[in-house]
């Protein structure tokens, strides 16, 4: 179902955001940047607020010196949907004399646009806070930036964590399976020398008999 999101900038400085249906919203459409509507269909009683811009589905910006609901490719020198910026290694560089041409759309708000930007011209007896609800308000870009930033880092010292965890454990299996074949090895040794030895005392076993035999031999011979 589309619907529209509206981006209210209070007097405080506060931003709030809430969505409506098109449907119920239908009076806004065909409104220009810079006109000023009541703002009860959207359940702000009391108050009026004035259009300054906004976006289409796709992003693109509306910009209140072209015409129309449709998208157009111009060259910009300055205003909405231009930075004049150009990145370096350093990082984005301002550009004076800068010109490029980039998609925006016009001025007149229709079933394509996603988001409408306005401010409060006139307020109602309900704080905006009540209306809209604290949950509604938007959080601070950079906080917010800090803030994932600091969870991305966190994760990845714990990422790196398990690997040293992991490498140990890998060295402690391999020392034990290198011990393992010289545990082997000294096992069969010495089944070796005690087969020897058993091989040895058997071969002097069977020579005792005849050693006996050659007494007997000579005497018979005398």
């Amino acid at each position: 179902m589309a619907v529209f999101k509206f981006v209210i900038g209070s007097k405080s400085g506060k931003t709030f955001q809430l969505e409506k249906d098109q449907k119920e919203a239908a009076s806004i459409i065909g409104m220009k940047i810079g006109d000023k509507f009541n703002a009860g269909f959207i359940g702000l009683e009391g108050y009026e607020l004035r259009i300054t811009g906004g976006s289409d589905r796709d992003g693109f910006p509306m910009r209140r010196d072209i015409a129309g609901t449709q998208r157009k490719r111009i060259i910009l020198t300055k205003g909405i949907g231009f930075r004049g910026k150009k990145k370096t290694k350093k990082g984005f560089k301002q550009i004076k004399g800068m010109r490029k041409k980039k998609m925006i759309r016009g001025n007149q708000i229709d079933k394509d646009i996603a988001q409408i930007n306005c401010v409060v011209v006139k307020e109602g007896t309900t704080p905006l806070d009540n209306l809209v609800g604290k949950k509604e308000a938007q959080p601070d870009k950079k906080e917010t930036d800090k803030k994932e930033a600091k969870d991305v880092k966190e994760d990845k010292k714990s990422g790196e964590a398990e690997p040293d965890k992991k490498e140990h454990d890998d060295k402690e299996d391999k020392k034990s399976g290198e011990a393992g074949p010289d545990k082997k090895e000294t096992d069969k040794k010495e089944h070796d020398e005690k087969k020897a030895e058993s091989e040895a005392k058997g071969d002097e076993g069977n020579r005792k008999p005849e050693q006996l035999s050659h007494p007997e031999k000579s005497q018979e011979s005398a």
